[in-house]
């Protein structure tokens, strides 16, 4: 194996420290985050028209950084702005926080990491079908990827960045490609918020667990619709096993 063939090491280590933090640390700091939801939401009302711009530039570092899920801030978003500046404020930090995740995975990694990707044929096959084609193939299969409710914001960052992605292709496509999810959380965290509820808590105590759980169904069979068009779309685009 020659010397360009072999990954350098360290570029190595340094994606998968970056790999395993932006697969456990969200999940975790999510949970805390909505968990605390009216104690947050609180502090962004106080700050009255900065909470916004506040909201947003968090969003995207946090996110970007692989500290916080999408989702959670998602919520967040909802339950303090309402459906649509709630979406508005979203899909900006969504957009900026790909574009902070895939700067730090392009000082991450190198073209030796490319060349230990390519070993695989799977992800040779992934990776060419991203950074290969047209600039406007790649949109639309990165459109794809980041439709699913359950794709991993950060570990996408991670891959297409350490992959050799552009930039213009993954900001545009993660903003649309994410907008579905982010309009339907934010406009069922806007609906739970206008009940009067302070947080996650008083919202299950005063409204019960039988309407919490009919709006939670509602939204889950949204996200699966979503999830399903995307899914077919991949196995069309030979990205995914078909469905049956």
């Amino acid at each position: 194996m020659s010397a360009l063939a072999r990954p350098d090491w360290r570029q190595h280590k340094a994606v998968v420290v970056l790999a395993a933090i932006w697969l456990t640390v969200p999940a975790i700091m999510g949970v805390m985050l909505v968990a605390e939801l009216g104690l947050v939401g609180q502090w962004l009302r106080e700050r009255d028209g900065a909470a916004i711009v506040i909201f947003a530039g968090c969003f995207a570092v946090t996110t970007g950084l692989g500290l916080l899920p999408p989702y959670a801030q998602t919520i967040l978003g909802g339950w303090v702005f309402g459906a649509v500046e709630g979406t508005m404020a979203v899909t900006a930090g969504l957009v900026v926080g790909a574009a902070i995740g895939w700067s730090v995975a392009r000082l991450a990694s190198g073209p030796r990491v490319v060349a230990w990707l390519d070993a695989s044929p799977k992800s040779r096959v992934i990776r060419a079908a991203l950074v290969d084609a047209s600039q406007r193939r790649t949109f639309l299969l990165i459109l794809l990827l980041r439709l699913p409710p359950n794709s991993p914001f950060a570990a996408a960052n991670l891959a297409m960045g350490a992959s050799g992605v552009r930039l213009v292709p993954v900001v545009a496509a993660t903003g649309l490609g994410m907008l579905p999810r982010t309009a339907a959380l934010c406009t069922a965290a806007a609906a739970a918020a206008a009940t009067g509820a302070e947080d996650i808590q008083s919202l299950l105590a005063q409204q019960g667990w039988m309407w919490f759980g009919i709006g939670l169904a509602c939204l889950i069979v949204a996200l699966a619709v979503i999830s399903a068009i995307a899914k077919r779309a991949l196995a069309s685009a030979g990205l995914a096993p078909p469905q049956p």
